[in-house]
């Protein structure tokens, strides 16, 4: 089964990028700086920010469904991120190095499967997964901190 793994776009953040202080604040979001590579995975341009780069740290909603899936966590966006569609079947690198928490959603939104697999496995996770009862994509979190990292959709 061939798949597709989305970034967030740019256009939700654009208007945070290089903010001031107290605008960022009152959004919930604060600007940081990359310490260390890897460890700030943006969720725009699907990389690691390199150390010195600047990034936001901002409360997401990624699943903003209306069941009790409803789930939103920090997430980092290296300011002035932008994206580029992946090709199909395309595992960008920020996956391949972290423990990752697939989910399978159905078209209700509710989850219908899940599983955690080191990103060097993530499409035989997938191939697992777009079996599930129903299952309609996925989302891929990071599963220590547990924050997300992508949607996955099956074409």
């Amino acid at each position: 089964m061939n798949f597709q793994i989305s970034a967030l776009s740019e256009e939700r953040f654009r208007h945070l990028y290089f903010a001031e202080d107290d605008l960022l604040a009152e959004v919930g979001a604060k600007r940081v700086m990359a310490d260390s590579n890897p460890g700030y995975p943006c969720r725009v341009s699907l990389r690691d920010a390199e150390i010195g780069e600047s990034l936001l740290l901002i409360n997401h909603v990624h699943h903003d469904e209306p069941t009790p899936y409803r789930a939103s966590h920090a997430i980092y966006i290296i300011e002035g991120a932008s994206n580029k569609p992946l090709p199909p079947n395309a595992v960008p690198k920020l996956l391949r190095s972290r423990i990752l928490s697939v989910r399978a959603f159905n078209t209700g939104h509710d989850m219908v499967a899940a599983e955690v697999c080191e990103g060097r496995n993530l499409e035989e996770a997938i191939t697992r997964l777009a079996s599930a009862q129903d299952g309609e994509y996925l989302h891929i979190h990071n599963a220590g901190p547990g924050c997300y990292a992508a949607r996955v959709d099956f074409c």
